[in-house]
């Protein structure tokens, strides 16, 4: 590792894998039911401090459903108390009018909230609860009131992209600040449900299209709304800057304590480090996984001599992964990279989606049956701290 180590700013906290919805797209890993001891409240602020200690200034509470927890209240007012700028992104089930002022109480500056679609029947389908949308929509009214910006996320694929026309609509009667409309990137079980889930490229041309339109519309009626439209991988011939570099800025940090460079890491072959047994200093400047891909040295030949290695520091080391088997070759994603086949035929694939009943559904029940088929391709963990 030649390249100088910057600060954490942006520390996520993974406080649980549960989750009471079942949505095909979550980003959670795959074996999520495997794990089930989560860092307790005292661990947590061990992390706080830590982080803190190192120069992190954000700190967002994610799941699973963090609202699940039920010391948030407690951990959110010792992290305002550290000085931490927090953020709550929520699918708002489990959320309420009480918790909502109680986390207003605690400090907390910021919620997110997760909607599956603009129609009600296919966002509870996508949800796997009957009470989803009405749920989300009362609260994302409620978090109005309460003077937190308004920030919605709608993760986009093919069984709601047609609609993006309502769901911007949507956004606009609850009167959102900000709009992700964030179309899947294909990590965790959106990866394993990319057949039904990636949309053609002509819809995600008409989306963006809509979406350009509607940004006119507000501008011109001077409405406060800032729509940020988010095109897949799989349609790009460069790849992004993923988490602005491997170790960089952004430290995540999962729900039994496994330290990660990136949310989606875990699915790594390399055995990353644990809060539990290792001070977060150690792991974030000294540990080989979060050394591994730091600089350019690990790059291959193509890479290393490529101008754009500066800016998008050779894409995504997870989509390598899962698309190659090899966390080293060229993103896939990228034009010049020998494996972008990979990516032209998702994009085929895209032409004859798999129906909808055919999604896999996050549930512990699916958790454990493909984690029992993965670990027969995972090849052996080469890298250790």
């Amino acid at each position: 590792m030649t390249a100088p180590v910057g600060l954490p700013l942006w520390l996520l906290a993974e406080l649980t894998y549960r989750c009471p919805l079942q949505c095909p797209y979550c980003s959670n890993p795959i074996d999520y039911a495997q794990y089930k001891e989560e860092l307790t409240t005292g661990e947590w602020f061990a992390v706080f401090d830590q982080a803190r200690q190192m120069g992190a200034v954000q700190l967002g509470f994610s799941g699973g459903e963090p609202l699940v927890r039920q010391d948030l209240e407690e951990l959110v007012a010792y992290a305002h108390k550290q000085g931490f700028y927090t953020n709550l992104i929520t699918s708002g089930m489990g959320l309420t009018e009480a918790r909502i002022a109680s986390l207003k109480d605690a400090g907390l500056q910021h919620i997110q909230i997760s909607f599956q679609a603009s129609d009600p029947t296919v966002n509870n389908l996508l949800a796997g609860s009957k009470h989803a949308f009405e749920q989300k929509y009362e609260m994302s009214r409620l978090v109005k009131q309460y003077d937190y910006p308004m920030v919605l996320n709608f993760v986009i694929h093919r069984q709601n992209i047609d609609q993006i026309d309502q769901i911007i609509e949507l956004c606009l009667e609850l009167e959102a600040d900000t709009v992700e409309l964030a179309i899947c990137q294909f990590y965790g079980w959106a990866f394993e449900n990319i057949e039904g889930l990636l949309p053609t490229k002509e819809q995600v041309v008409r989306a963006e299209r809509i979406t350009n339109e509607y940004r006119k519309k507000i501008e011109d009626r001077g409405i406060k709304c800032k729509l940020i439209f988010v095109v897949p991988d799989y349609y790009e011939e460069r790849p992004k800057p993923c988490m602005d570099g491997w170790g960089k800025i952004f430290l995540t940090v999962a729900p039994d304590g496994t330290a990660l460079p990136c949310h989606a890491a875990r699915q790594m072959p390399i055995e990353f480090p644990n809060v539990r047994q290792t001070p977060l200093k150690d792991i974030w400047y000294d540990s080989a996984s979060f050394n591994q891909f730091r600089g350019d040295e690990w790059m291959p030949d193509m890479c290393q001599s490529c101008p754009d290695k500066e800016r998008d520091y050779g894409g995504c080391r997870c989509q390598a992964f899962m698309l190659t088997g090899d966390a080293k070759n060229a993103d896939p994603v990228c034009g010049k990279s020998p494996y972008h086949y990979l990516i032209e035929e998702a994009r085929i694939n895209s032409e004859t989606p798999t129906p909808f009943e055919e999604l896999r559904f996050r549930n512990p029940k699916n958790s454990k049956l493909l984690s029992i088929s993965q670990e027969q391709l995972i090849p052996t963990r080469t890298v250790t701290d």
